[in-house]
């Protein structure tokens, strides 16, 4: 992916004039500069100019963003893409950076973080239907959470997945058997250019750890089908899943989640272990000692140790095996 290239010096533009005139510099006001005066002017929005994307990954690794813009609602929203796109700025989006890998260089550009009312839920019961109104902003661990508290079932699955709403719909999260597409009723957004698209269920496909959405399209807002049911067994669902997680995924450290795709049939994780890579370190990252799909961060890693931890599993696994470990982490930036 290109991305857009900002220049931190001004351009001078000189002229041939008399010996005797003393040469002034002309410093001609860049589209970075320009860009940068009228997205301040938008209502709603919070810039940040070349903020560190570690503070806001899970991985707790990532260089620098040209521009870091917190959007607070959807007219913020509307006029912030088209302005980016009238300069021809490339963005992407970051909720809680729970399933990406940010190279250490940043990314150029503008990186989206969704706030204010796209943390918002609204709950509607027909008779056994709930219908769940929910912006991409949410957390997907307190969603689950409110759902059981309510008696609402069908997303117990998700407990500690630790994404955003608007990040599980675009990977297609899923856990014990079961994935969001099952719950998905609808989806509310924009197009790069800032447009409104709303797409229904019949419309979207579909596939493992893929919605196969619009390019560049922003999910603003999700709307789910749940069931009502006991409130006592849903929550008690919940509770088994979080154990069972505890027992079998790191803590204590960051980390990014599921590293690799399960391939078909089998587990990324049983085949990193079975290469004999538990516990192997590159810098301060290591390949978790309690689950082989799970990499975490010792304190002070960066993300070429973690791409390369990631790089040496891929190639252990394939050497061995003949398996190629597909990434589910999104790897972004100059690598």
């Amino acid at each position: 992916m290109e991305y857009w290239k900002i220049t931190s010096s001004p351009s001078f533009h000189h002229s041939i004039i008399p010996i005797n005139f003393i040469l002034v510099p002309m410093i001609q006001e860049s589209n970075e500069t320009l860009l940068a005066r009228e997205l301040k002017l938008i209502t709603g929005v919070k810039i940040k100019v070349s903020e560190p994307l570690a503070r806001y990954t899970s991985m707790k690794v990532g260089g620098p963003a040209d521009f870091f813009i917190e959007v607070e609602n959807a007219a913020a929203l509307t006029r912030l893409l088209r302005t980016l796109n009238r300069y021809g700025t490339n963005f992407c989006l970051l909720g809680n950076g729970s399933n990406v890998l940010i190279s250490d260089r940043g990314l150029r550009g503008a990186v989206i973080h969704l706030a204010g009312e796209f943390k918002q839920v609204e709950w509607r019961q027909e008779g056994e239907i709930v219908r769940v109104k929910v912006g991409a902003a949410f957390a997907v661990t307190q969603l689950v959470r409110e759902a059981a508290r309510k008696g609402y079932g069908g997303l117990e699955f998700a407990e500690g997945i630790p994404g955003t709403i608007g990040g599980a719909l675009f990977m297609n999260a899923g856990a014990y058997g079961s994935e969001f597409e099952k719950a998905i009723d609808q989806v509310d957004g924009f197009t790069r250019e800032g447009e409104p698209i709303r797409l229904s269920r019949n419309e979207m496909v579909f596939t493992y750890r893929d919605s196969h959405l619009p390019p560049s399209m922003v999910v603003t807002e999700v709307r789910l089908r749940l069931r009502q049911e006991d409130s006592a067994k849903v929550t008690s669902r919940v509770r088994e899943l979080v154990t069972k997680r505890k027992t079998s995924q790191p803590s204590g450290y960051p980390n990014s989640g599921s590293m690799f795709r399960n391939p078909p049939g089998d587990f990324a994780g049983r085949l990193i272990e079975a290469a004999g890579l538990k516990g192997k370190k590159i810098g301060r990252a290591q390949i978790s000692e309690r689950h082989g799909n799970f990499i975490v961060n010792l304190g002070g890693a960066n993300g070429e140790d973690v791409r390369q931890l990631m790089e040496l599993a891929r190639a252990e696994v394939r050497t061995r095996f003949g398996v190629e470990l597909e990434p589910e982490v999104r790897l972004l930036g100059d690598w």
